[in-house]
């Protein structure tokens, strides 16, 4: 039996891999900075996952000196980290690259068989116009040199992305950048899961990953409001204006800047990944419209 430690064990995607890789037999240590996120159900409905873990190691990744023996007896190592939606105020370099980085060189040390990284699509094209992307390329390269067998998994975007789809709707209005006819095929993170354990057990050194059906962005705020049975509102933003919004934002918080033309540059260009899983997005915006509901109902599961 191969052990495995999850570190981003409480982030979307970590939570799904933390219980497809139990599913599937193996043993799982998960890396973490907040033991009871992993008895909670995720904000995107991704699951508790508490009792598929047989060991919790508590540390920083950002701080090396608080994993000392964090991968004792770890065979494989899997990292989905990186800054989304931290308020912390560290920057991609700090987390997407160097914590990575500080991950990797315990790996070393430890003789890890295999090390399964979460890039981001098109990555390399990307990494000259975004921090985030230069950071989590600049740590691949990393990889790449470590001596460790490696995979690195490239998801075009992630069904908890779409959800912001789903929040503007309930407020009465989306937010399109352009004319909302850049396409997409986002992956559900139950999907993107198996495709990462796969990553582990299959020599293949990168892998590109989408979801099973493919939607303009227009589209996909078309379905937020059909769900909510909602009348469609949208206000188109031009380009040229939310240039003109980060480069506003930037000086306040360079993270949430680069975040936002990270999501600005996929609105306008189709990004079509091959084809994994089963999920199907209007059924994930009506589980997540179900959760929002219990949640404000004050029934929402922990």
């Amino acid at each position: 039996m191969k052990k495995v430690l999850v570190a981003g064990a409480t982030g979307y995607l970590g939570k799904y891999v933390v219980q497809t890789l139990k599913q599937q037999g193996y043993w799982v240590r998960a890396l973490v900075r907040n033991q009871k996120k992993l008895s909670q159900t995720g904000k995107f409905g991704e699951p508790a996952v508490a009792h598929f873990v047989d060991d919790v190691f508590v540390g920083e990744i950002t701080r090396p000196e608080t994993l000392k023996g964090a991968l004792e007896g770890i065979d494989w190592v899997f990292s989905s980290v990186g800054i989304t939606r931290q308020k912390d105020g560290l920057s991609f370099w700090e987390v997407d690259y160097q914590a990575n980085k500080n991950l990797l060189a315990l790996a070393q040390q430890a003789s890890i068989e295999k090390f399964v990284f979460v890039s981001v699509f098109q990555g390399e094209a990307l990494a000259h116009k975004l921090a985030v992307a230069q950071a989590r390329e600049a740590f691949v390269k990393e990889l790449k040199q470590s001596g460790i067998a490696y995979s690195i998994v490239r998801p075009s975007g992630y069904y908890s992305d779409m959800s912001e789809f789903m929040t503007m709707a309930a407020q009465g209005r989306v937010f399109m950048v352009g004319n909302g006819s850049g396409v997409i095929n986002p992956i559900h993170g139950a999907d993107l899961a198996e495709v990462c354990v796969r990553a582990f057990q299959e020599d293949v050194p990168e892998v590109d990953a989408g979801g099973q059906e493919m939607f303009s962005y227009q589209r996909i705020g078309e379905m937020a409001f059909d769900v909510l049975d909602s009348k469609p509102r949208f206000l188109n933003i031009p380009v040229w204006a939310t240039k003109v919004l980060i480069a506003l934002i930037k000086p306040f918080n360079k993270q949430q800047a680069d975040l936002f033309r990270f999501f600005v540059t996929a609105a306008n260009n189709t990004e079509i990944a091959p084809k994994y899983g089963k999920h199907s997005l209007r059924q994930y915006f009506l589980d997540f419209a179900l959760q929002k509901d219990s949640q404000e109902s004050g029934v929402g599961s922990q």
